[in-house]
């Protein structure tokens, strides 16, 4: 099964989470970047129904499969700041 860890960190003048190298918006507040983290963390391990998707690898292939709606990661959230 899959990991996903949401790392709280400082970005652009403020807070946010990030996913490896991806960063969600920017949050004035820690707080606000912790709590959309976690709420991001739990909206990812949700169940949902099984479908298509299509997604681009990093050398802009395009890719097509069948998910599984069921198969979500296991995630989550990792704060190291202080307020």
């Amino acid at each position: 099964m899959a990991h996903l860890t949401y790392e709280v960190v400082e970005h652009d003048g403020g807070y946010a989470y990030k996913v490896g190298d991806v960063f969600s918006e920017s949050f004035p507040t820690h707080q606000q970047a912790h709590d959309a983290a976690a709420a991001a963390a739990e909206r990812q391990r949700a169940s949902g129904a099984s479908e298509a998707i299509e997604y681009q690898d990093s050398t802009g292939t395009w890719h097509e499969e069948q998910t599984k709606g069921g198969d979500r990661p296991m995630t989550e959230v990792e704060d190291n700041l202080k307020d």
